[in-house]
């Protein structure tokens, strides 16, 4: 965690403050933080706000239980400002969404796609790829991930770039149909990566 450097006179006590899914990236909301709620945030590492409309501290998910538990939390160039990283337990927005932020536009395209695969569960399987794979044998899904693996092996074994990114591309795709087929979250998969990572 970086060490904050906030202007709070400039901003009359209170600043701004995105949050983001600490795996994912896709920005959940926005809200305001005074010095309290900066303190509360770090001491409980549950993200704390002050509340204009309440005009008191709000801890995200004191009546919902849809917390978010801090990851980081810096300030931008100018000190005027406050990204917070944070895991959410469950939806951020108060309309049960995930973010606040509506559409599909507000996230990394891998979490696009896996949304967009899984919503294609319930297609016509007999005009959507997807939904054949999805309603399909689980071992024809994992032949596919396997047949794109030696696929994207060769090409980058004979220096084929292009067929590469294609062949990449094919890989990405199947392996995210076979995580939805099996009930795997994408954000547990990245979730793994980081936690290799430290």
């Amino acid at each position: 965690m970086t060490t904050l450097s906030i202007d709070w006179n400039k901003m009359d006590n209170l600043v701004p403050v995105v949050v983001q899914h600490h795996y994912s990236g896709q920005v959940l909301m926005l809200g305001y933080m005074n010095p309290e709620a900066v303190a509360v945030t770090l001491q409980t590492g549950k993200v704390t706000f002050y509340s204009r409309s309440k005009q008191r501290l709000w801890t995200k998910g004191e009546s919902s239980g849809n917390v978010l538990t801090l990851i980081s939390l810096s300030s931008d160039c100018d000190n005027d400002a406050l990204l917070v990283q944070a895991i959410p337990a469950g939806p951020t927005c108060h309309l049960g969404t995930t973010s606040c932020f509506s559409g599909l536009d507000n996230q990394p395209f891998l979490g696009k796609l896996s949304q967009v695969v899984a919503e294609r569960a319930d297609a016509d399987p007999s005009s959507s790829y997807t939904a054949q794979l999805l309603n399909g044998n689980p071992r024809r899904v994992a032949q596919k991930v396997g047949e794109e693996g030696v696929e994207v092996a060769l090409a980058a074994a004979t220096n084929d770039r292009d067929n590469l990114v294609d062949e990449t591309a094919d890989l990405l795709y199947h392996l995210t149909v076979l995580l939805e087929q099996q009930q795997v979250p994408l954000p547990e998969v990245i979730a793994k990566l980081a936690s290799r990572h430290q």
